[in-house]
């Protein structure tokens, strides 16, 4: 019988640790030896028997090639921070506050029409004629007093973003790397002829671990340390912008674009916004234009008897893994750097042969948030422990085909602890990787949709890892979700509108007024609100947390606020009463009060609904009945083990459905997924010490022990 000690696992290799390097990858059971940044691989290690995996990020590393050809480095849109007229002539320094070391001005004749001056007291383009570009300043003539301006322009982004990351935070000393526009016809065909140049240099590489592609999420550097980043979004287009891009979309769709589609009054144009129609159209035109391109890599590649996978992490844009160009790039593996439940089900999903996760804590002697992870009072094996923990809950859900780890590998000498906890991951990855090659897990006849601006494109996710977006309801959700053995489903506006809930049992609708994931303006369309209203009133369930279907102008703030049997006081209701209400002493299922948040104003609407929770005289969690249906109002909701269980819990009320179908743990610490074929228990422990439970399945009630953060596998005899 199988110890689940070897395969599956890619191990980062580094030359001058040959001996570490074997070592390790006996301990870890590594199949595969890879190359990272910073890091090369040795004859030794080479031809030691495993397969190798060589690190590329296409677009940069050809400083030379951007050096002679300026003109084909990547661009963005940035805007001026406001500047205050006082009097009738103003002078602007565009990129001041800026990290120089970041961006160049770009003022060639193609690029200048594109700017724009804006008076953004009163919003509104100032006319071409009132503004001149001399000597690296805006000159705004005729401004109107105690006017704010600003300038929106082009610029080269001359060091790329995440080598830049990795000098500033890791005190790199190297050349700083730039980056290529494929879109320029000569870097194009340079970066086609050297990647056909590094096939043939590199005969022993079994696979083409392409760094992302092209663009890189978006990441801008200020001036001042005291806030270093000043913009980042993993999943905005402002990276991809040239004027050869923009002149080839007004080509394509009949309309030009400006600098204001992008900027949006110095907001730009982020994930977690709405999308306007422009940027949905220049979405679109980005995508595919990265997948035909990538699909000539991946046919070089190919070519040359190689693999070609692909690192969803860094220049991801363009192919996003559910985005409607992604298959036709025919890469035959995807990798994802996780550090939660909802990227493992994001990665585990994606159609692609080949699906692999990148464990945490990277191998770097910095990790996140600055923390000495590989340092001097640094605990990597406790990270490595806590991210496991959301991991593993989604590998019992949806698994997939590899993990492995990145960075320097000799930065595991004298870390027993956590070299042990990656040996003990990979014996349980590859128990589950088993179970799962045979069946998938027993689930409930389930279906939730998880209702948002972006639909399936953002399956699973919103715009970054886990610790960019925290503070989001929706991403806490999706967390929770991602380990529950439910069906889940990512639908947008549009696919409600035609139908898309005849499949539904429950629709979840989460966020804060205004944003992507509430919906904003979208819920001003009463088709839309009516077909929702439809999907509960013949017995369907909604749940809405924080500022669901939150809209202005309509005459409730929130749009289904007759469903939901509650409604947001934002000061219309200054001189109308609220009904009063008692907190009911139970619940038809269990609730993680330190998981819910409140919302300010939050008020009811009917003297029928249940509150089951509140803070004060606001309600936190509700429970409405409306025609044949039910909805749940949450005021807030923070991923944990108990938030999960209760989640779990409400679904199964509203749905009247008997969680033993799937396995159900009576420690809400504690969770399980049931291999009825294989008569299979895995039970999961998410608690820092020992814990008992029951397990209730179809054929009985099992009892199991754990240790701490311990992984059980019970053989069932059902007869």
């Amino acid at each position: 019988m199988s110890d689940y000690r070897q395969g599956g696992f890619t191990l980062p290799g580094e030359a001058g640790y040959e001996d570490l390097t074997l070592q390790m990858a006996e301990k870890w059971g590594a199949d595969v030896i890879r190359d990272s940044d910073g890091t090369k691989l040795s004859p030794r290690i080479v031809e030691a028997g495993y397969r190798i995996y060589s690190t590329i990020c296409i677009i940069r590393e050809h400083n030379a090639f951007a050096q002679a050809h300026p003109d084909a480095q990547q661009q963005t849109f940035l805007s001026s921070d406001p500047v205050l007229a006082v009097d009738g002539t103003l002078e602007i320094e565009p990129l001041n506050g800026y990290f120089d070391e970041q961006f160049e001005i770009n003022d060639s004749p193609d690029a200048l029409p594109y700017w724009q001056v804006w008076d953004r007291t009163e919003n509104v383009p100032v006319p071409a004629e009132k503004w001149e570009w001399s000597d690296g300043k805006v000159i705004v003539y005729g401004c109107i007093p105690y006017h704010r301006y600003t300038v929106s322009f082009l610029a080269w982004r001359i060091w790329e973003e995440i080598n830049m990351y990795n000098h500033t935070t890791n005190h790199w000393t190297s050349e700083h790397l730039r980056q290529l526009d494929p879109r320029h016809p000569e870097a194009w065909e340079y970066l086609q002829q050297w990647l056909r140049n590094w096939c043939e240099a590199n005969p022993d590489t079994n696979v083409v671990r392409l760094t992302s592609l092209f663009y890189n999420f978006v990441w801008i550097f200020g001036s001042d340390l005291r806030r270093r980043t000043r913009f980042v979004d993993w999943a905005s287009y402002d990276f991809t912008v040239s004027p050869a891009a923009l002149h080839a979309f007004e080509q394509e769709y009949g309309y030009a674009l400006t600098a204001e589609d992008f900027i949006h009054r110095g907001k730009l144009q982020a994930t977690h916004r709405p999308p306007t129609a422009a940027k949905r159209d220049y979405m679109d035109f980005i995508q595919r234009f990265v997948a035909e391109k990538a699909r000539v890599l991946v046919d070089i590649i190919h070519a040359y008897g190689k693999q070609a996978y692909v690192f969803y992490d860094d220049s991801w844009v363009g192919m996003e893994p559910y985005g409607r160009y992604f298959s036709s790039i025919g890469f035959d593996g995807l990798i994802k750097c996780v550090f939660s439940g909802f990227e493992c089900r994001l990665c585990a999903g994606a159609e692609v042969p080949v699906h692999e996760l990148r464990f945490h804590p990277y191998l770097f002697p910095v990790g996140l948030g600055g923390l000495p992870t590989f340092m001097e009072g640094g605990h990597p094996e406790k990270d490595a422990e806590a991210y496991w923990l959301h991991v593993r809950r989604a590998l019992a859900r949806q698994c997939v085909d590899r993990i492995g780890l990145g960075g320097y590998l000799h930065l595991t000498i004298g870390q027993e602890p956590f070299n042990d906890a990656i040996e003990q991951m990979g014996i349980v990855f590859r128990h589950l990787k088993e179970l799962h090659a045979g069946e998938a897990p027993a689930e409930l006849p389930v279906t939730v949709a998880v209702l948002h601006s972006w639909g399936s494109l953002r399956s699973w996710t919103l715009s970054g890892h886990f610790h960019e977006t925290d503070g989001n309801i929706l991403i806490h959700i999706n967390e929770a979700l991602s380990g529950l053995p439910v069906r889940v489903r990512f639908l947008s506006f549009a696919e409600v509108k035609d139908g898309a809930l005849r499949d539904v049992d429950v629709l979840i609708n989460a966020g804060r007024a205004g944003d992507a994931w509430s919906g904003g303006d979208a819920w001003k369309d009463a088709d839309l609100v009516a077909e929702v209203t439809r999907f509960v009133y013949e017995g369907g369930c909604l749940i809405g947390a924080g500022e669901p279907a939150a809209v202005e102008g309509g005459d409730t703030r929130f749009a289904l606020a007759h469903v939901l049997g509650v409604d947001q006081d934002d000061g219309a209701y200054a001189c109308h009463a609220a009904w009063d209400f008692e907190t009911e002493g139970e619940a038809p299922f269990r609730i993680a009060e330190e998981a819910l948040g409140c919302t300010a104003g939050i008020r009811l609407t009917d003297p029928e609904v249940r509150v089951l929770c509140a803070e004060g005289t606001t309600p936190v969690l509700t429970l409405h009945s409306y025609g044949k249906g039910k909805a749940v109002y949450m005021g807030g909701f923070a991923y944990s083990p108990q938030a999960a269980r209760m989640l779990l819990e409400m679904l199964l009320y509203l749905t009247d459905t008997d969680g033993k179908q799937a396995g159900l743990t009576e420690n809400p610490m504690t969770e399980c997924a049931w291999f009825p074929g294989q008569k299979t228990l895995v039970v999961m422990n998410s608690a820092e010490k020992p814990a008992d439970t029951e397990v209730h399945l179809p054929c009985g009630t099992v009892s199991v022990h754990l240790e701490a953060g311990e992984t059980v596998f019970r053989s069932i005899e059902t007869a």
